[in-house]
């Protein structure tokens, strides 16, 4: 693996890790814009706390899961960090 091979393999890691919690925070950003249209109420913080909240429990909750993802990853660049490391004879 090359230089860029890490590059896009790092890119490709950050984007599943935020996906994710990305795609919740959307679906309760719709709920909640579903639930303004109809009740016809317009308040700042009713779009923007309950997202924050449920988004951190999802957070947490996936946790141990991005951690397993992250140090799987990390372990994988320390032992390129063994091939790039030795010169070439």
């Amino acid at each position: 693996m090359d230089l860029m091979g890490i590059s896009q393999q790092t890119v490709k890691i950050i984007l599943i890790l935020a996906l994710p919690s990305l795609v919740v925070s959307m679906v309760i950003g719709v709920l909640i814009s579903i639930f303004q249209a109809v009740t016809q109420i317009s308040d700042a913080s009713l779009s923007f706390v309950p997202k924050v909240i449920i988004v951190s429990i999802f957070i947490v909750l996936s946790l141990p899961w991005i951690g397993d993802q992250i140090t799987t990853y990390t372990m994988e660049l320390w032992d390129l960090i063994l091939v790039f490391g030795n010169p070439k004879e």
